[in-house]
């Protein structure tokens, strides 16, 4: 499977960003994804995926009342999981994404990650999600039936219009709203977890973690 390749239309505009409106957000975003790091859910293994990164975390910028499409959200840039502690030049703002279309606009020194689109389909779901992150844990993936996780199609590839349809899908048909966790089943390891804060999308992970590692005894 390929990792880290980006599939939808990039607009992307290279500057500097502007810590007005994103510092508070940003230093939760980033203490989370240094923990995520550490747990090793987002990262780099020579021996997994082609030795490319993997992982990405985003959290939602105001004005929080924007419609679909429109909800700006602050994301770590492409090709980052190598690197342990990340900070803003590491970081982009999507300023609006086209489902429809498959087109991405954004802004900051480094291109946004390959799942963009889906992480804005995601706070497209509900205003009230304001973090999302995403990544990779064999333990969960292998086990989602046994631990009753939303599970998408494994024909949807990650990172593209279909992906954000099936996160309609499953938020709208399972019990996604409730368990904030979903696993992509044509996404090799690929786990997601939302939330309105910092703290609930990372304690999803790691209490599904623990969850995951529990069936093993």
């Amino acid at each position: 499977m390929q990792e880290g390749v980006t599939k939808f239309q990039a607009n992307h505009r290279h500057v500097a960003l502007s810590l007005g409106g994103i510092a508070e957000v940003g230093q939760a975003l980033l203490g989370w994804r240094r923990v995520l790091f550490d747990l090793g859910v987002v990262g780099q293994d020579p021996k997994r995926y082609g030795g490319a990164g993997y992982g990405n975390v985003s959290a939602r910028l105001p004005p929080f009342s924007s419609g679909p499409g429109q909800r700006r959200f602050l994301i770590t840039g492409t090709q980052t999981g190598e690197i342990a502690e990340l900070n803003y030049e590491h970081l982009c703002v999507v300023d609006e994404y086209d489902i429809e279309n498959n087109v991405v606009h954004s802004s900051g020194e480094i291109a946004p990650s390959s799942e963009s689109l889906t992480h804005g389909s995601i706070y497209d779901l509900n205003s009230d999600i304001r973090f999302v992150f995403h990544g990779h844990v064999p333990i969960i993936w292998n086990a989602a039936k046994k631990l009753g996780l939303p599970t998408t199609n494994a024909d949807v590839e990650y990172g593209t219009r279909a992906m954000a349809l099936e996160t309609k899908r499953l938020y709208d048909s399972t019990n996604l709203p409730e368990s904030k966790c979903y696993v992509m089943a044509g996404h090799e390891d690929g786990v997601v977890t939302f939330g309105k804060r910092a703290s609930e999308a990372g304690e999803v992970f790691v209490r599904i973690l623990a969850k995951a590692h529990s069936l093993r005894y």
